[in-house]
C-alpha cells in the first residue's frame, strides 16, 4: 500500500510522536505505539502486540505522518487500548511468518470446502495468518446474514488456531486480492485506498461521461472509485459553462450544443441539432455573451468573437 512520506526530510518530524503506521497483509494497517523508542524507519519488519501473540508487520509511516495517516482514517484501536511494537523482527520471527503465509492459500481452499459443506450462503474471499500463526482471519462476502457458529467451530478443529471471522463488501474484496485496472495501473484499493466512498452514476454525468455500465464499473464490478476523484473540478467548472439545451442564434442560422470540454472551457456548436454540421467551437464565456445577446432581441453577425467571420478552409 503505497504512502508518501512528505515530513521525511524534518528530522523534528519523527521525535513528534511516538505512533508508527504498520502494514500487513494487503490492505490491513495498525497503528502502535513506540514505547521503547526503536529507531524504525519506512520498510523496517517489525514485531507489534496483537490480542493474542504478537503480529509482523511493514513499518509504512513513522513521527507526525503516522499521526496524521490515523487521524485521516479515523482509526480508533480496538478496546481503547494501544498495542506497542515489540522489536524488530528477528530471523525466527520471520521465517515463521513466512511460514504462516505459506499456508494461508491451503487454508482459504479447505475453509471453504467446509462453508459448503454446511450449506452457507457465503464466500471465503482471504485468509490472514497473524505473524506468529496463533491466529487466522477470514475474510468473507455475504449477502445475507450468515450464523457462522458451526462455522468458527469447524475451522478451529481443522486449523489449531484462534478464528475471527471478518466481512467485507465487492470493494474490499477488490483491493485484497489486487489486479490492474483500464487504466493500466495497479488498483487504487489495493495501493492506497483504505476508505471507500459511495460513487454514484452523478459523478459520470458531471464528467459527461457515457453512462456505459461495462465502462463504468471497476474490478469489483462497482462503479469505478476513480470517478469521484475529479468530479469537484467538474462541478465547479460546469457551473461557468451554458445550459446544454440553449440555442445560440446569430442572424444566419440557429446553433446547437455538440459537445464540450468542460475543464477548458469550450463548446462545438452544429447548425444541426443531431450531426456534427458547421462546427464552431467557442469559450464558454462567449456563449454565454451570446445568450445574453438572444434574450435583448440582439442577434450577432457569428459565434467567434467579435463577430469575426470564419476564415474559409483552403481546398
Amino acid at each position: 500500500m503505497s504512502t508518501y512520506d512528505w515530513l521525511s526530510d524534518i528530522p523534528e518530524s519523527l521525535q513528534s510522536s511516538d505512533l508508527v503506521e504498520v502494514q500487513f497483509k494487503n490492505t490491513r494497517k495498525g497503528y502502535y505505539i513506540n514505547s521503547e523508542k526503536i529507531e524504525l524507519y519506512k520498510g523496517d519488519i517489525v514485531a507489534v502486540g496483537s490480542s493474542i501473540g504478537h503480529d509482523i508487520g511493514q513499518v509504512t509511516l513513522t513521527g507526525k505522518m503516522a499521526e496524521l495517516a490515523m487521524k485521516s482514517h479515523r482509526y480508533h484501536p480496538d478496546k481503547g487500548e494501544w498495542m506497542h511494537v515489540y522489536r524488530i523482527a528477528r530471523a525466527s520471527d520471520i521465517e515463521r511468518w513466512e511460514e504462516a503465509k505459506r499456508r494461508e492459500e491451503p487454508t482459504m481452499i479447505q475453509a471453504r470446502q467446509i462453508a459448503a459443506g454446511l450449506g452457507l450462503e457465503m464466500k471465503i474471499g482471504d485468509v490472514e495468518y497473524q505473524g506468529d500463526g496463533n491466529k487466522a482471519i477470514f475474510y468473507y462476502i455475504a449477502d445475507e446474514r450468515v450464523d457462522f457458529r458451526q462455522l468458527i467451530k469447524d475451522l478451529a478443529a481443522a486449523f489449531h488456531v484462534r478464528i475471527e471471522m471478518k466481512q467485507i463488501g465487492a470493494r474490499q474484496e477488490a483491493g485484497r486480492i489486487g489486479g490492474t485496472g483500464p487504466c493500466g495501473r495497479e488498483l487504487c484499493c489495493a495501493t492506497w485506498m483504505k476508505n471507500f466512498v459511495s460513487v454514484s452514476t452523478n459523478a459520470a454525468r458531471f464528467q459527461d461521461v457515457s453512462l456505459n455500465p461495462q465502462k463504468l464499473a471497476g474490478m469489483c464490478a462497482k462503479l469505478k472509485c476513480c470517478l469521484n476523484y475529479e468530479v469537484d473540478d467538474y462541478m465547479e467548472a460546469g457551473r461557468r459553462m451554458p445550459p446544454r439545451d440553449a440555442v445560440l442564434q446569430t442572424k444566419d442560422t440557429d446553433y446547437h450544443q455538440f459537445k464540450a470540454d468542460i475543464l477548458a472551457g469550450r463548446i462545438a456548436y452544429s447548425t444541426d441539432k443531431h450531426m456534427a454540421v458547421n462546427l464552431e467551437t467557442i469559450t464558454a464565456r462567449r456563449a454565454n455573451d451570446i445568450i445574453a445577446m438572444n434574450r435583448r432581441g440582439e442577434k450577432p453577425l457569428s459565434l467567434l468573437e467579435n463577430d469575426k467571420a470564419k476564415t474559409p478552409e483552403r481546398p
